[in-house]
């Protein structure tokens, strides 16, 4: 099964907590046993892995790219989105997570999220499950 779902980004850059998102696609699936491939198809945009209960870690992790790529810097890009293309290389345009009897095999603290970084814009998202 492969889902594309529309997200809505409203900021320059933020991580959207998408889990809730992957847990219906997986749901609907139908599938028990198998792998979630999630792919975001942008040069600017990434989707990671990490802390969901404390709001202060995607601030520091926004924060600290921010330091190693700067917003503004030597760059030579001339839609002027350098840093954009740079944060959403060293994030990453995807993730693996297992689907284990019907749900998604997160750690307790773990969530997903979508991360843009040339915003706002309307971004897509694409979900594959498959039966291991």
């Amino acid at each position: 099964m492969v889902k594309t779902i529309s997200i809505s980004t409203t900021s320059r850059v933020e991580f959207l907590d998408i889990t809730s998102k992957i847990e219906d696609i997986v749901e609907e699936s139908g599938i028990r046993d198998g792998i979630c491939y999630i792919f975001v198809p942008h040069t600017t945009a990434a989707v990671t892995i990490n802390e969901g209960a404390d709001p202060s870690v995607r601030r520091d992790i926004i924060a600290q790219l921010d330091k190693i790529v700067p917003p503004r810097g030597d760059y030579t890009h001339m839609e002027g989105n350098s840093p954009a293309h740079i944060k959403a290389s060293l994030i990453g345009s995807s993730q693996i997570v297992f689907v284990q009897e019907g749900r998604i095999s997160l750690g307790t603290w773990q969530s997903i999220y979508f991360c843009e970084f040339d915003g706002p814009r309307t971004r897509r998202l694409i979900v594959k499950i498959t039966e291991k």
